[in-house]
């Protein structure tokens, strides 16, 4: 159940080398990606149109790739230009591509029709190469679970203090605090304050308050799981709620969600912050949180396992599932829309 006129990211942009393929599977896609002479990334289906052989495992000849079973050469456009075996080239000989945007050290791919693509609808992300932000590049996790448990997840923060107690967690009165949800046509915006409380471990390596702190996560769940997060705390009663934030240690978190397959899934992320540049420190930071981030893989994974051993249990409703509810409807309503757009279509 994948939305396919959407973007997602696909890789890092220095993933892709100048010479050479990377490969990454989106929606059960098997793509490869490459630089062309002039170093723009092309991303093409890889499944040679002959016989099913990866491109990945061919040779890039210019701004061309030779499949290295039968030797059929496709231009940057996906169509084939040569065939050793004959001289006459069918015109469905070619291999599908698709559009892609490089952003903000971002590789965006529109995994539908080719007409809808609009760089319009990508989230900013600006903040992954702002100067006056910092943050440590490449966060990437694998996960073997369906993507909709990983959006579970984020749109749910009130399992901080339970699941990562000694990185991002802090108090347990955090998730005592109700979160504010809105839903709109392409996303769920969540807003949580929790006020006068103890701030989590990630933060006191960084910056150290003396006291309590006033605490906000507040971020939009764009379709098709893509988390963009203001998010930070100040030292508590100095106004941080309307809007004055001295002395706060703030963080523009961005996260990509993008299913791999039915049962797995690629995670990238990055968390800019604005109040420390120095690079050992900004390294010490992603590395807690990329700890905290494979405590939610560990309970995830172990949460699909059980699911998996029953495939018709029912998992109970509570007040805090509100924003995933909304955004499992958003995903329900677009992947039923685009299956009756085909079906009208065919």
């Amino acid at each position: 159940m994948f939305i396919k006129n959407c973007w997602y990211v696909v890789a890092w942009s220095d993933e892709v080398p100048d010479h050479g393929f990377l490969t990454r599977t989106v929606i059960n896609m098997p793509l490869v990606l490459w630089r062309d002479s002039e170093g723009r990334i092309i991303a093409f289906e890889d499944r040679c149109c002959h016989r099913a052989a990866p491109l990945s495992m061919g040779r890039q000849e210019g701004d061309c790739i030779t499949c290295m079973y039968h030797g059929l050469k496709f231009d940057s456009t996906g169509s084939c230009i040569e065939i050793p075996s004959q001289t006459r080239i069918p015109p469905q000989a070619k291999v599908r591509s698709f559009p892609l945007v490089e952003q903000h050290k971002w590789i965006w791919v529109w995994m539908g029709d080719a007409e809808k693509a609009d760089p319009s609808m990508i989230p900013d992300t600006h903040w992954l190469d702002d100067p006056n932000w910092a943050s440590q590049d490449g966060g990437y996790i694998h996960y073997d679970v369906n993507y909709l448990l990983i959006t579970d997840n984020l749109l749910d923060f009130s399992h901080l203090p339970y699941v990562h107690p000694t990185t991002l967690g802090g108090s347990e009165d955090y998730a005592k605090k109700p979160a504010k949800v809105e839903r709109s046509d392409r996303a769920v915006k969540i807003t949580r304050w929790a006020l006068d409380i103890d701030p989590p471990p990630f933060v006191q390596k960084a910056k150290s308050f003396e006291g309590k702190v006033d605490r906000w996560n507040i971020y939009d769940f764009v379709l098709p799981g893509i988390l963009i997060m203001d998010s930070g705390m100040a030292p508590a009663n100095t106004g941080a709620t309307e809007g004055t934030r001295k002395d706060a240690a703030q963080f523009r978190g961005c996260q990509a969600i993008t299913p791999e397959t039915d049962n797995s899934t690629h995670y990238f992320y990055a968390h800019p912050n604005d109040f420390v540049f120095d690079k050992k420190t900004v390294a010490e930071i992603h590395k807690m949180i990329a700890v905290a981030f494979e405590e939610d893989r560990e309970i995830i994974t172990a949460q699909n396992r059980q699911l998996e051993l029953d495939p018709d249990f029912t998992m109970l409703p509570l007040a805090i599932d509100s924003a995933l509810s909304q955004f499992r409807w958003l995903v329900d309503k677009y992947v039923a829309e685009e299956r009756k757009e085909k079906s009208n279509v065919a």
